[in-house]
């Protein structure tokens, strides 16, 4: 189960503003807290660069920045599929940020929107401001079951957030959530991130539609439709 931590004189929560304007290389995830679910944005920027390992700021704990780093292998080993090109990651490197840096944050249940917004960042693609998801990610980008649905849930209905995404292994959890809470929510359990990737991004990716999700190898025979990222492929 994912445990943020809070500093004292902080804030024990503040519901993101769900209504905002999709963006690229922004999308809301899901955080369990001592004191219940909290919507939390995940930002990622592109930048020229050397290829490097991604940059991780916002107090991340140590199984986030796992986290973090597994979405960011299966980013490169979906590239191609994704409509990059094969060796996209050698001349950028990739800043991810969760605000609030003063609080403390880990768990692995990041991993699916730190991919999501990596994906974004890469493909200049938006993504859905009106869905949040929580959800562990492996290198070959299969969804594992998270802790705190219930508090997740709950937390993005407060915020105005009626569209979920979250891992398949999960559903036996739904009896658990009060039926006015989920009887308001779309729900989409998930198996891999080609799924999260399809539902989260405003448009979809034609190459990753057409390709096999969660393959040994890459697929051949796929050019790239997106040019490798530049210096103005910023975020903000």
């Amino acid at each position: 189960m994912d445990v943020f931590g809070h500093s004292s004189g902080i804030a024990k929560y503040r519901d993101s503003l769900a209504h905002e304007k999709s963006e690229v290389g922004l999308a809301l995830g899901l955080a369990w807290t001592e004191v219940g679910g909290q919507v939390l944005s995940t930002e990622a920027t592109v930048m020229d660069g050397k290829g490097g390992k991604p940059l991780l700021t916002g107090k991340l704990g140590e199984v986030m920045q796992e986290s973090a780093q597994a979405a960011w292998s299966y980013i490169r080993s979906r590239g191609p599929a994704m409509g990059l090109a094969r060796d996209f990651y050698r001349n950028i490197d990739i800043h991810v940020h969760l605000p609030e840096g003063a609080i403390p944050k880990d768990g692995p249940s990041a991993g699916i929107t730190m991919a999501t917004v990596i994906a974004s960042a890469l493909t200049r693609i938006p993504v859905r401001r009106d869905v949040a998801m929580t959800g562990e990610i492996t290198l070959r980008g299969k969804v594992l079951p998270i802790g705190g649905l219930k508090e997740k849930m709950m937390a993005a209905h407060r915020s105005g957030v009626f569209e979920i995404i979250f891992p398949k292994d999960n559903e036996k959890d739904l009896a658990d959530i009060p039926e006015n809470i989920r009887g308001a929510m779309k729900l989409h359990p998930v198996d891999n991130m080609d799924e999260v990737l399809r539902i989260a991004l405003e448009r979809p990716l034609v190459a990753l539609a057409a390709a096999p999700a969660q393959t040994d190898s890459l697929p051949e025979g796929l050019t790239a439709s997106v040019p490798p990222p530049a210096q103005d492929r910023v975020t903000q």
